[in-house]
């Protein structure tokens, strides 16, 4: 015989072995119990919280002969076809693959056929956001006033796809990530009763529970996977970190301390290591994440830590020293770096190198220049202070500079009549420049060069590049501003780099003629 996957061999077969949906099976077996039982209902919720598992058991729910408290006997013929997946009254459809119109056709001319045994059909739609917009009207009508013996259950992860129309015609049930407690008794529950001699560290056995994020059919496919690696073994933590390519926790202390101690070598070194055995970078990120979380809760909870979280009291007590060594603005600034991270690094080509950025970013604070880096910097800067005064840090003499006066440009002893002109005039000049010159020359300072020729200086850049490599504009200038005055005029353009530049070298002569019209 063939082998089952874990998931799919530990499926509930009572509603009393669901873990974490406790409202909705108690609801849906009230419902049972009490003979009110709707025509139409909506599964959503993440991958592997139950969804279809739990739409199954209603399906033989509903059709067994002799229901105990809502579950399903197991033993009557209904209950063992449907478990088979031989029944005809449960029939299982994958809207990712059978999302058109003539797909949801097919469902709503068969629903006219009443069961040849058993009291319900039951139609599981699974992943129905798939759906075309034209399957979900042809289905609108059947879904609303389906026939008394129809039962239509639809799942998805992504309810934000489903149209309005089809959620006011079912009952919605949302169904919420399972606990690291909750996953890890139902994997010893259903190992237990299956009888399964399976040699299993209660360490290894959290870890697979924690890194299922939530979600139970992960939890079984990572067991199903650490033990076909280690089969016939004891299955270890270290072993499960192996096949799953995770990290020891040890190794996340020792990075945040060469990060407190701003250790840009120690860090890359210790990445480097964690590349060399072949860990998951993404996984590196969300755990080291984790760990700065804990770190935090730690740090600001004091003595009820054990509460909050849930780790070793080895690790506890680790946490609780490095927790006196960071400050919680620092503890934020570093989980708020690699939640970034987080998001950037499952798409990018260069983990590694994005990796390495963000942990010198961590050492590094002067880098950022957001409030909760500021903070850091400003903690550097009194850390080192307190080492100069100290003596730990030797401040070598340096000799004094001697200040000298900042030359100032030379007023022109007189400014020709046209230039003069042109300057009192400029404003006007440049509103009937056209694009893109009037931006460029809006830019601009006007001061005179040699021979008293006018001088146009621009920010160095893609407004000096121009005029100044583009001469047919620089032309188009002059020819503008010699229509302007009635005489020929030349124009010498130069570039600065910046405001200081100009002011300590030029003349600004817009300064100088307004200064003269005014003491007229």
């Amino acid at each position: 015989m063939s082998y089952t996957a874990m998931y799919r061999r530990f499926r509930p077969t009572r509603f009393e072995e669901v873990k974490g949906q406790d409202a909705i099976v108690t609801t849906l077996k009230n419902q049972i119990k009490a003979d009110r039982i709707g025509h139409a209902y909506l599964f959503c919720g993440t991958r592997g919280t139950g969804k279809t598992s739990i739409a199954k058991l209603f399906a033989r729910s509903v059709n067994c002969e002799h229901p105990v408290d809502g579950s399903p006997c197991g033993e009557c013929p209904a209950c063992r076809a449907i478990a088979s997946g031989s029944s005809m009254n449960v029939i299982e459809i994958d809207a990712a693959s059978n999302n058109g119109v003539d797909n949801i056709r097919e469902i709503v001319d068969e629903v006219s056929y009443s069961p040849a045994e058993g009291k319900f059909k039951v139609y599981i739609i699974d992943e129905v956001h798939m759906l075309s917009t034209g399957a979900f009207n042809a289905l609108l009508k059947t879904l609303e006033e389906p026939p008394s013996y129809v039962i239509f259950i639809l799942a998805t992860t992504e309810v934000n796809k489903i149209p309005v129309t089809i959620l006011s015609r079912c009952q919605r049930y949302d169904f919420k990530r399972l606990t690291v407690e909750q996953i890890e008794e139902r994997m010893r529950e259903a190992l237990a009763e299956a009888g399964e001699d399976l040699q299993i560290e209660d360490k290894a056995l959290r870890f697979i529970a924690k890194s299922a994020d939530g979600a139970m059919r992960d939890a079984w496919s990572l067991l199903d996977q650490c033990l076909a690696f280690h089969f016939g073994q004891l299955l270890t933590y270290d072993k499960v970190l192996d096949v799953l390519g995770a990290v020891d926790t040890a190794v996340y202390s020792t990075l945040l301390r060469c990060v407190l101690n701003r250790d840009v070598p120690g860090c890359i070194r210790l990445l480097e290591e964690i590349v060399l055995q072949g860990r998951d970078l993404g996984q590196f990120v969300s755990d080291f994440t984790w760990y700065l979380r804990n770190l935090l809760l730690v740090k600001t909870s004091g003595d009820d830590s054990e509460e909050v979280i849930d780790i070793s009291s080895e690790n506890l007590a680790r946490l609780k020293e490095e927790a006196q060594m960071a400050q919680t603005d620092a503890i934020m600034r570093y989980i708020r770096n690699f939640s970034e991270l987080s998001g950037r690094i499952r798409y990018a080509g260069q983990k590694r190198i994005l990796i390495e950025m963000s942990l010198i970013r961590l050492c590094r604070p002067e880098m950022e220049t957001k409030e909760d880096a500021l903070l850091d910097r400003i903690r550097k800067l009194e850390q080192t202070i307190e080492k100069i005064e100290s003596g730990a840090i030797a401040v070598a003499s340096v000799p004094p500079v001697a200040m000298t006066p900042e030359k100032k440009a030379e007023l022109p002893k007189a400014i020709p009549e046209d230039v003069t002109q042109i300057v009192s005039n400029w404003p006007r000049i440049v509103g009937n420049a056209s694009q893109p010159m009037k931006s460029y020359l809006n830019r601009g300072k006007l001061s005179l060069a040699g021979d008293n020729r006018l001088l146009l200086v621009l920010e160095d850049g893609i407004a000096s590049d121009y005029f100044t490599k583009e001469p047919s504009n620089r032309e188009l200038l002059e020819a503008m501003l010699s229509d302007f005055v009635g005489k020929n005029v030349e124009v010498e353009v130069r570039a600065v780099k910046s405001e200081q530049e100009f002011e300590s070298s030029y003349v600004d002569l817009t300064q100088v003629i307004h200064m003269d019209i005014e003491m007229e």
